[in-house]
């Protein structure tokens, strides 16, 4: 199986609910997100492109592309970026990760990746989010993990569940009758930076 996501950018409200939920499920450090909603509009967030009353505006939630040919996995240098055999999903070791940061420069998607420069610090002196989430640490890379914890439960990533407007889809894209894959067959579609030849697992519906 290939785990993918889509996401209906015509529902999409840019309200950052799977962003913050992503941050809330992972006990993600102080400034670290790896979930981000883009504004396709002007050159601020939430801000739209043109002149009133010509204006326009979308939202483009931007994370790990969990790609089929991942460029961040060819150049890792310890095998702590690899592809999980099972699922696609591209995974991050912590404890072998030597923060290099050779994937970070790899990536083309630019914002996807943050590295632990410092001892990670939160906002409030106890963890929350899923107890089986791994702890960050100092010097590594981290990225999303498409809820790594909750798939091994048998359960969806947590900003799938969240999403009020039931923009994001998430399954088994080599599966022709998973929900994900039925939305992507439907519907015209796009994917960030195809020319690269990293086949992303996430689909931009419009």
């Amino acid at each position: 199986m290939r785990y993918g996501f889509a996401i209906d950018t015509q529902r999409c409200i840019g309200c950052h609910t799977c962003a913050v939920g992503c941050r809330m499920e992972n006990n993600l450090p102080q400034g670290t997100w790896w979930n981000r909603i883009l504004t396709d509009g002007g050159e601020n967030m939430d801000t739209p492109a043109g002149v009133f009353p010509d204006i326009t505006m979308s939202y483009v939630p931007v994370a790990c592309q969990h790609c089929e040919n991942p460029a961040c996995v060819k150049v890792c240098p310890v095998g702590a970026t690899y592809t999980d055999p099972e699922t696609g999903v591209v995974r991050q070791d912590y404890d072998k990760c030597i923060g290099c940061r050779m994937c970070v420069a790899a990536c083309p998607y630019t914002g996807v990746r943050s590295f632990n420069w410092e001892e990670p610090k939160y906002t409030i002196d106890f963890a929350i989010g899923s107890a089986d989430v791994p702890a960050h640490q100092k010097h590594v890379v981290e990225k999303c993990t498409m809820c790594w914890h909750r798939l091994a439960d048998g359960e969806e990533p947590a900003c799938i569940r969240l999403c009020p407007e039931r923009a994001r889809f998430w399954g088994d894209l080599d599966d022709p009758n998973s929900e994900v894959a039925k939305v992507i067959a439907s519907r015209e579609y796009k994917q960030l930076l195809p020319e690269k030849g990293t086949k992303p697992s996430v689909y931009y519906l419009v």
